[in-house]
């Protein structure tokens, strides 16, 4: 087998790429083959870690948060990108592979919260590292950028 041309990957899926032909929400079938497909790059043994969008989430529901304040949207938005990533966890595991889901936000009952360190760890290890509860500006614009920037 040959050696992969990276060693490790940062992925970003778009969270309405998990809706398939629905209007909203995630397909099995979609998330299945992601699931697959991360666990084929893992077998190569590439470090795999993945941000996942919220979208298609967020915006099925948009139309009742018509009137929602700025603040409050990105949190719903952010919120929408932990479920995903719940389900593309358990999609993955499914498979073999384990993984771990990080967020900006602490919620320690769901996912570990960020931890640069940590995340790198669980690389080594081979484990695929999900990041949850993001939006652009906290990966722009905050002490987490660097983080992002050194994967």
């Amino acid at each position: 087998m040959e050696s992969p041309f990276y060693k490790k990957i940062l992925l970003k899926l778009s969270g309405e790429a998990l809706m398939g032909e629905q209007e909203f929400g995630i397909s099995s079938d979609v998330i299945t083959s992601y699931a697959k497909q991360i666990k084929e790059i893992v077998d190569l043994g590439v470090e795999v870690s993945i941000v996942i969008g919220g979208g298609n989430i967020f915006r099925g529901i948009s139309g009742a948060a018509q009137g929602v304040d700025r603040v409050t949207a990105d949190h719903m938005g952010m919120l929408a990108t932990v479920i995903n990533s719940l389900a593309l966890q358990n999609s993955i595991e499914k498979l073999g592979v384990p993984t771990r889901v990080q967020t900006a936000i602490e919620m320690p009952k769901v996912a570990e919260p960020f931890i640069k360190r940590r995340a790198q760890r669980h690389l080594e290890k081979g484990r695929v590292v999900i990041f949850g509860a993001w939006n652009w500006e906290s990966i722009f614009h905050n002490r987490y950028s660097s983080s992002f920037k050194s994967y």
